[in-house]
């Protein structure tokens, strides 16, 4: 009787893999997840060398894992068993104790060959700005605000004895190589307002509230005065990229977005380039996004290698001056709160632009004062930041 309900469950099992099989094999691949917004493996191509020193076989696991039939059901029956046993990361997310999510970032991830490197770009940003300011007394400021990630901030809200790279010794590095009158000391603005809604509870990203007080702390540096935050709700659904990583059942997020006041000519306007393109929107944000996984592309259309803001009718005093920003996706919801003081910004994200940075900044800033932002959060910084 033994040998015969075995043979009964291993032939279930095995119909059970056959059908997977063939419905695998029949399955059309897919491009691109929506759920969790990133682009899905492709089949790789058979390579001899590549099959030899490891890469094709890591390549094919990746291909298998990406494509495989129902995977999304298997991913959310896996984190409800891994739920059921009581573990509090799931597939890179911290599980808060206040029920919201928080990206996991480990010391090991980041060394110091890492930190070295960006220090050193810095190093050679700082003396091009240098350069010019001895050539130009109104050549502009240079500011660096590097925004730590939620597991410095919400450390309370972390599961016991969770480990996070702890970034206040490598911005103390960036304050001392820059001056601190260039580093924009976002930490303590979170800190002091850490107990309110400033990252997202499924997202990775800065709140627009927490985008509001890093500009808060910009203002302070810049000496300038900040405006009031007249923000409104466009969304009450939003489940972002950490939920699509562990398929928790959770409350959505909002979101808010700022809109600019207008200046002495009435309501606010704006002529909108994305990539170097001839024809402008006249938005600053892309409200069809609402209506996707992505919902966070709303603020300036999602990432676009470059991008020019020119306000008509700008607050008297932000006429004539510019900004260059480098940027990661934190800087997205925080740039409407810069055009009250800049007639016209300039937005670069390195990931997708491809050409060489500082004589796009020579061309740029050739003529008036142009004043240059990095804005990134930390962990972006560390493993992105490149222009050479």
């Amino acid at each position: 009787m033994k040998k015969y309900n075995a043979a009964i469950t291993l032939a279930l099992l095995g119909g059970i893999l056959l059908i997977l099989s063939v419905l695998d094999l029949m399955k059309q691949d897919g491009l691109y997840s929506a759920y969790e917004n990133r682009l899905l493996a492709q089949k790789p191509k058979f390579d001899l060398k590549e099959l030899l020193n490891g890469d094709y076989t890591e390549a094919y696991e990746e291909y298998i894992t990406d494509q495989f039939v129902f995977r999304d059901n298997w991913i959310f029956l896996k984190t409800g068993a891994d739920v059921l046993l009581g573990k509090k990361e799931i597939n890179g997310v911290y599980l808060a104790k206040d029920g919201t999510l928080i990206e996991r970032h480990l010391p090991r991830e980041i060394d110091r060959e890492t930190e070295e490197k960006r220090l050193e770009l810095l190093r050679t940003l700082l003396v091009w700005q240098d350069g010019r300011e001895k050539e130009n007394a109104a050549a502009g400021r240079f500011y660096v605000m590097l925004v730590p990630t939620a597991d410095n901030i919400r450390t309370e809200q972390l599961p016991d004895y969770a480990e996070y790279y702890v970034q206040d010794p490598f911005l103390a590095e960036v304050a001392s190589i820059i001056g601190e009158n260039r580093a924009v000391n976002v930490r303590e603005a979170l800190l002091a307002h850490k107990e309110e809604s400033i990252y997202y509870g499924t997202d990775h990203h800065w709140t627009t509230l927490g985008a509001y007080y890093g500009y808060l702390a910009w203002a302070e540096a810049a000496g300038v005065s900040p405006t009031s935050y007249e923000a409104e709700a466009v969304s009450h659904n939003f489940l972002g990229t950490l939920h699509s990583k562990t398929h928790l059942p959770t409350l959505p997020d909002t979101i808010e977005a700022y809109m600019p006041g207008g200046g002495e000519g009435g309501e606010a306007v704006f002529r909108v380039y994305y990539d170097f393109a001839e024809d402008a929107v006249y938005s600053l944000y892309a409200p069809s996004h609402l209506d996707t996984k992505n919902q966070y592309a709303y603020f300036l259309d999602d990432n676009h290698p470059f991008i020019q803001i020119e306000r008509e009718n700008p607050p008297k005093e932000a006429e004539g001056k510019k900004l260059f920003i480098l940027k990661d996706s934190y800087a997205n919801c925080m740039i409407p709160f810069l055009t009250e003081h800049y007639e016209t910004i300039y937005v670069l994200d390195l990931r997708y632009y491809h050409g060489r940075l500082l004589p796009l900044l020579d061309e740029y800033g050739a003529e008036g004062e142009m004043d240059l932002l990095i804005c990134y959060n930390v962990i972006h910084f560390l493993e992105e930041f490149q222009y050479y």
